[in-house]
């Protein structure tokens, strides 16, 4: 098995020039060594279709072949309608899962904070250069912080020609896409293709498979952030899902020197429309001079924040401030967090998420719960089943 695995893993060098986008996040070029994509920014799908924007979301399932009984039972059949061959036909419905999510935040809601979460860790992300045209700053997936459960990653990152990634596998978590400036060009091995704009959204289930590419989607320096978002072990193998999100549909609200554009989840009475297999909250939070936001986190959520502009103090009063490009991680123990700021502004991500307290294994593009998983998970893409079947044959041309 070893010497199998080993002659499996021939990378190109730009695959191992790009390995810093997302630790251990290469492609594995398999029995194919032009494929030369070593990471991948989100998974942007939205389709070619007249019906696209009719609504203020995208939803939509790739027409893979059909579940078996046991993905069925996984959740693979969760009443999601498919992708036609002329585009999208129709949004999906809530799920059993998805109203317990909204309810566990709705319930957090009603009730104010009553005792605010401790800062526990806090920590600068340096600025990498990856080669000729692509830059990050990650904060979770390093070594002060390898994993916060469910978050596998986050990055801050630059992207301009001739930087670029080719046709590339997923299986296993959830990849968010939020653009910041510019756009990000994406095509899937569904036929799809599309630009993800600035403020617009992208929430993919990667599920049991997902392969595509991703580009520069305009002239000069691309800014965006990703995450990656860790599947419980019974929804690693559902049906790929692509929620599109553009940024006048983004759920937004604003009180007393306060902004929030809501990603995932609740704030100020705002409720985004995403539906995430994991219960989370993602806000872009701006807050004015000598302004002050109390924002519940539902009981047992992990939590952290990241800063992109300004300064800000977060948890009790009196802890230092977090400048541009700090990560601050909350500690378990509260049912909300308190954010304050002095004589400046302050741009800052706010994220919380329900941990699944279970193993990962991850190897690259594969995040699974064993090792036998991981090799399972290559084994059916060099072979192009179990929802790699459509990688079949496909080529993005990128």
């Amino acid at each position: 098995m070893e010497a199998q695995t080993r002659s499996q893993r021939t990378y190109s060098s730009a695959s191992q020039g790009l390995l810093l986008f997302l630790t251990c996040a290469y492609i594995d070029t398999l029995s194919q060594p032009a494929m030369s994509a070593a990471a991948c920014v989100s998974f942007c799908p939205s389709p070619a279709s007249s019906r696209h924007g009719a609504g203020p979301i995208v939803d939509v399932v790739v027409g893979l072949p059909p579940a078996t009984e046991a993905e069925e039972e996984r959740g693979a059949g969760r009443g999601l309608l498919e992708f036609g061959a002329d585009g999208m036909i129709g949004a999906s419905s809530d799920s059993d899962q998805d109203a317990a999510a909204a309810a566990e935040i709705d319930d957090e809601e009603k009730h104010p904070v009553r005792r605010s979460r401790a800062v526990v860790q806090k920590f600068m992300c340096e600025r990498k250069v990856v080669g000729d045209g692509f830059a990050l700053r990650r904060s979770i997936g390093r070594p002060e912080l390898q994993s916060l459960d469910p978050f596998i990653s986050l990055d801050e990152f630059e992207f301009s020609r001739p930087a670029g990634f080719s046709d590339h596998p997923h299986r296993g978590f959830e990849n968010v896409t939020y653009m910041l400036e510019g756009g990000l060009s994406y095509h899937d091995f569904s036929g799809h293709k599309g630009t993800v704009n600035t403020g617009d959204v992208q929430w993919m289930t990667a599920g049991r498979g997902v392969v595509h590419a991703e580009m520069p989607g305009g002239e000069g320096v691309q800014r965006g952030l990703n995450l990656w978002l860790n599947l419980s072990s019974k929804d690693k193998m559902v049906a790929p899902r692509y929620q599109d999100l553009r940024s006048r549909d983004v759920a937004s609200a604003e009180k007393d020197g306060v902004s929030v554009k809501v990603i995932a989840g609740e704030a100020l009475g705002a409720r985004s429309p995403i539906q995430t297999r994991t219960p989370a909250m993602w806000l872009d939070v701006t807050m004015q001079p000598a302004a002050c936001l109390r924002q519940p986190v539902p009981a047992g959520w992990t939590a952290c924040a990241y800063v992109l502009d300004g300064e800000a103090s977060f948890g009790q009063p009196g802890d230092e401030a977090a400048g541009a490009h700090q990560c601050v991680v909350f500690g378990g123990d509260g049912d909300g967090v308190d954010v304050r700021t002095g004589g400046a502004r302050a741009r800052f991500l706010l994220l919380a998420a329900r941990p699944h307290g279970e193993a990962v294994a991850m190897d690259g593009p594969f995040v699974m719960n064993t090792s036998e998983e991981v090799q399972q998970a290559r084994e059916d893409y060099l072979n192009r089943r179990n929802g790699f079947e459509l990688a079949a044959g496909w080529s993005s041309g990128q």
